[in-house]
């Protein structure tokens, strides 16, 4: 049910389905795949403390603390 009401309001189903499932549903592989990679950059994203304690007043400087930790990180 979860997945026909995500569908019906414009979300893409990139989780696939458990192999013991009668009816297999489609879903993407590649989208899959980067679904992976946005993940772990999120995950090293929220290693820097002032990000993951969310730490800035304003908006602006948390969004520049954020730009700021992805160059760290595309760095590495």
């Amino acid at each position: 049910w979860l997945v026909e009401e995500l569908t019906e309001r414009g979300s893409k189903v990139v989780i696939p389905p458990r192999n013991n499932r009668k009816l297999q549903r489609e879903h993407d592989k590649m989208m899959y795949c980067w679904r992976h990679l946005i993940e772990n950059f999120f995950c090293k994203l929220k290693e820097f403390k002032k990000i993951a304690m969310r730490a800035e007043k304003t908006d602006q400087s948390f969004a520049a603390n954020i730009y700021l930790a992805a160059a760290v990180l595309k760095l590495r």
